[in-house]
């Protein structure tokens, strides 16, 4: 099977976009779901959320940020190169239904599934807001797609350099305290999700972060991706990644992802200093 780049363009520093012709894959993804491929032979599998498909075409686009080796890697192939392995779509789909009112927050890289998600969100006949975050407007991505994707589309940038000065806690505040919420759902760094938990947690606002830890095998086995919900063990790759935000202990999340990050950083370093001495 291949597995063709049929087009790449870099979003932002560091911050890419490729369509990858993949039409068994395609077929049936759906909005929430992931990937996982492999750039080179004896690489690593590294999983990315579906940003958008294809269905006419076969091919699905994926948004990634390159700070470790193998997205690092994947930002050197080109247009015509293809792709060890690409396997998908893994785990749960995004709950979509008629909620009623329901608002997206995206942070950093965090916008690109949030795309699919609002989409799908709004065909099922919800008003449907998208709130985006970044550090500052360099970062910010797809504004012509995420209008297109909502009802009404907000942007946040830490440095004001883009929309409004600030976080996407403050919008989500402001449409709380104007209208009725009926469901919330937040994608991107750990932190900025649980501050959205914290939010609407007694706000009888439902609310799902989906969730990205570190994965191995996609298949529940390797158990890096484990998290506790509710008091249970899940599995973000086989259970999630979408999950009830008020049940997640975010503060185990983070503090194994440190770990894994630590490992990771060492790990790339190590690889560096291999490629130097051949």
């Amino acid at each position: 099977m291949s597995y063709k780049i049929l087009s790449k363009k870099e979003l932002c520093t560091n911050q890419y976009e490729i369509t990858v012709e993949a039409p068994y894959v395609v077929r049936n993804a759906r909005a929430g779901q992931f990937i996982i491929f492999r750039a080179e032979k004896d690489g690593e599998r590294v999983p990315l959320t579906i940003a958008d498909v294809d269905k006419e075409k076969g091919s699905l686009t994926l948004v990634f940020m390159a700070v470790g080796y193998s997205t690092k890697k994947l930002a050197q192939l080109n247009e015509g190169d293809e792709l060890v392995d690409l396997v998908g779509p893994l785990g749960q789909p995004t709950h979509i239904k008629k909620y009623g009112t329901v608002v997206c927050l995206a942070g950093g890289y965090g916008a690109a599934p949030c795309y699919l998600i609002a989409k799908a969100f709004k065909e099922a006949g919800n008003k449907v807001y998208m709130v985006m975050g970044a550090r500052t407007k360099d970062l910010i991505f797809w504004q012509d797609k995420m209008k297109n994707a909502c009802d009404e589309l907000f942007i946040t940038t830490d440095d004001g350099s883009l929309g409004e000065k600030g976080f996407v806690t403050q919008v989500l505040e402001r449409i709380i305290n104007s209208e009725k919420v009926d469901y919330a759902i937040a994608v991107g760094p750990m932190p900025m999700m649980r501050a959205v938990a914290d939010m609407t947690r007694g706000k009888g606002i439902y609310t799902e972060a989906s969730m990205n830890p570190i994965m191995v095998d996609g298949t529940g086995m390797c158990g890096a991706c484990r998290l506790t919900v509710g008091g249970e063990t899940k599995f973000a790759c086989v259970d999630g990644p979408d999950f009830n935000a008020h049940e997640i202990d975010f503060d185990e999340v983070i503090n194994r992802t440190k770990i894994y990050k630590d490992i990771e950083r060492k790990r790339d370093e190590n690889c560096n200093l291999l490629k130097m001495n051949k």
